[in-house]
């Protein structure tokens, strides 16, 4: 076992101090900022106030791109469920020719740069698709960041059909259950945990998502992260840019502490 001397220990905190500082410093200000009565955003803070938070709310575009940004990243994360669970366990179960070559497929999208599939796909869309009279619109927009959050629920559904031994599933139908009773009552609970946390990770990338959005958003569709991007150009609009950015902060520790509490419950079994 590796041990560190306290000099070692020492420095080591020191770095992870600094790492941690410059990484949640700048969420603090603009948490700050968000209660700022300016209009335009400051340091120091001199007067607080809701008022902000009021516009926020109030606000229509706000709604808009807000509902956007849910129902995009549900429909990715629901196509994201179905085709990384199936493609796991086709990888984790049978042998084939191109096996290899079709799990590095899988996993490229979150490898690949945003842009890179943003362009790809863009092209797709408006070269190859309208031409024909195929209008994807809102619907690829959904599949474009399916590409990606398929990524997720793949590598936490695959790790854990790795370590599942199939001793149950055969001794559940040498007793007489069907395929879709076994999978129902033995195959999925132990693997739900990993299909929960891997769906919750999915639809956080989604919401966040800016770059790939930029390319396959239909004409006047903004999601939230767009939607704040773009008042980013308007510095009479920064405070009520603090204020979203606030709550999406906030909203984002829900699906990652939720993800890593049932992974830490899926070990502990």
């Amino acid at each position: 076992m590796l041990r560190l001397t306290r000099g070692a220990k020492i420095g080591l905190g020191a770095i992870v101090a600094v790492v941690l500082t410059f990484m949640y410093i700048p969420l603090a200000l603009v948490v700050l900022n968000s209660f700022n009565a300016a209009r335009i955003a400051s340091w120091p803070v001199t007067d607080f106030s809701l008022g902000w938070w009021v516009v926020a709310f109030t606000s229509e575009p706000i709604r808009a791109a807000l509902l956007n940004s849910v129902v995009v990243g549900l429909g990715a994360t629901a196509i994201a469920l179905v085709l990384g669970t199936l493609t796991a366990f086709a990888l984790q179960r049978y042998s084939f020719f191109g096996k290899q070559t079709v799990n590095l497929l899988v996993v490229l999208p979150i490898a690949l740069p945003g842009i890179v599939t943003g362009v790809a796909l863009s092209n797709t869309y408006n070269n190859i698709l309208e031409p024909v009279g195929i209008q994807i619109g809102y619907f690829g927009m959904i599949v474009a960041h399916a590409t990606f959050c398929m990524v997720m629920v793949f590598n936490n559904v695959l790790a854990r059909l790795r370590r599942m031994s199939p001793n149950l599933q055969e001794a559940s139908m040498d007793l007489g259950a069907g395929l879709w009773q076994t999978f129902r009552l033995i195959t999925f609970p132990q693997f739900r945990t990993a299909f929960v946390a891997g769906g919750l990770l999915a639809f956080a990338l989604s919401f966040d998502e800016v770059v790939v959005t930029i390319f396959t958003a239909p004409p006047g569709v903004d999601t939230l992260p767009l939607w704040i991007m773009n008042q980013m150009a308007r510095p009479n609009e920064a405070s009520v840019v603090n204020v979203v950015a606030t709550v999406i902060i906030l909203a984002s520790f829900i699906p990652v502490y939720v993800s890593q509490r049932l992974s830490r419950a899926e070990e502990e079994d």
